[in-house]
C-alpha cells in the first residue's frame, strides 16, 4: 500500500474512534452492503436492519460507538481487522455463517476455514441459518462458538400475498424460478432440460435473476428490485427451485412468504 493511502486510512480511523464517543447506537452490523438487487445474504441483512430500525433499536454499520452493546458480523463479508481494532470489553460479537461455502460451490478454496478461523478469533456466539448448514460443517470437522440456528426470513412489508392473482384452470399454469448467483448448482441446467418435458399448451415458465445459461423457452427477465420481484411472485402459481446444497434459499423464503408452493430439489 502506498504510504498516502496508508495515512489516510489511519486518519480515516481516527476520526471514526473520534466521533464514536458521541455518536450513539444499540447494535452494529459489520457487512459490505450491496446496493439491491444483490444476493440472498445482503438482501436479508437490509431486511433485519429496517426490522430493527422498525423496533427502536439505533443500528450502525461497520462501526462501534461507546453505546453499542452488540455487533452482528456477516460470514467473510466484512473488514475483520477493522472489527478487531473496534472490539472492546463488553461488546458481544456475534457471528452470521452460511454454507459450508465449499460444499454449496462445489470446489473448496479455503474458504469455510478462512470462515471457522474468524469465528474462533472474534465471535461470541454464532447463528446459522439452517440445521443443514450447522450439521453439513459439523461433517467437515468445523465447530463454531456457542451455536445456534434462526432460520432467515423476509420484509413481510414487501413479501406477502396481498393481492396475489388467483389461480385459475382456464389460463395456463404459471412457473417461476429464480437466482441472483450464476452458479450452475443454482439449477440452471435442471431449467435447461425441463424446456424439453414440459407441456407448453399447459405452463408457462419465467425465470429472474442471472444464469449462465440461455433458456430458448423459459421467459428470462433481469434481476428485479426486492417489491418488483414480489409482484412477479404474486402473479405466479408455482415456485420451482433446483438449487444444490443450499444453506437457506431466501429466494424459497420470498417466494413462499408471497403464499406459492414450492417444488424442489
Amino acid at each position: 500500500m502506498k504510504p498516502q493511502n496508508i495515512l489516510i486510512n489511519f486518519l480515516a480511523e481516527a476520526v471514526g474512534r473520534l466521533a464514536s464517543r458521541f455518536r450513539k447506537a444499540d447494535l452494529s452490523i459489520f457487512y459490505e452492503f450491496t446496493a439491491p438487487p444483490h444476493g440472498g445474504g445482503n438482501q436479508f441483512l437490509y431486511a433485519l436492519r429496517r426490522q430493527f430500525q422498525k423496533r427502536g433499536f439505533r443500528v450502525e454499520t461497520n462501526s462501534i460507538a461507546r453505546t453499542t452493546r452488540t455487533c452482528l458480523f456477516n460470514s467473510f463479508n466484512f473488514d475483520f481487522d477493522r472489527l478487531r481494532r473496534l472490539a472492546r470489553p463488553g461488546l458481544r460479537l456475534v457471528h452470521r455463517v452460511d454454507g459450508p461455502i465449499g460444499v454449496y460451490r462445489g470446489w473448496d478454496d479455503g474458504t469455510d476455514q478462512r470462515i471457522w478461523q474468524i469465528n474462533h478469533d472474534l465471535a461470541d456466539a454464532t447463528i446459522f441459518q439452517s440445521q443443514y448448514s450447522h450439521n453439513k460443517h459439523l461433517e467437515l470437522g468445523l465447530s463454531f462458538k456457542s451455536p445456534a440456528v434462526i432460520p432467515n426470513a423476509t420484509d413481510a412489508a414487501i413479501f406477502n400475498p396481498e393481492g396475489r392473482a388467483p389461480f385459475q384452470r382456464s389460463r395456463k399454469i404459471r412457473l417461476l424460478s429464480s437466482s441472483w448467483s450464476d452458479n450452475l448448482n443454482k439449477g440452471a441446467p435442471f431449467y435447461q432440460g425441463f424446456e424439453e418435458v414440459l407441456d407448453w399448451d399447459r405452463f408457462d415458465y419465467t425465470f429472474i435473476g442471472r444464469s449462465p445459461i440461455r433458456f430458448s423457452k423459459i421467459t428470462m427477465l433481469e434481476p428485479l428490485p426486492s417489491r418488483e420481484l414480489a409482484d412477479q411472485l404474486r402473479q405466479h402459481d408455482i415456485f420451482v427451485t433446483a438449487s444444490r446444497n443450499d444453506p437457506c434459499s431466501n429466494s424459497v423464503i420470498e417466494a413462499m412468504a408471497c403464499g406459492l408452493p414450492c417444488l424442489y430439489l
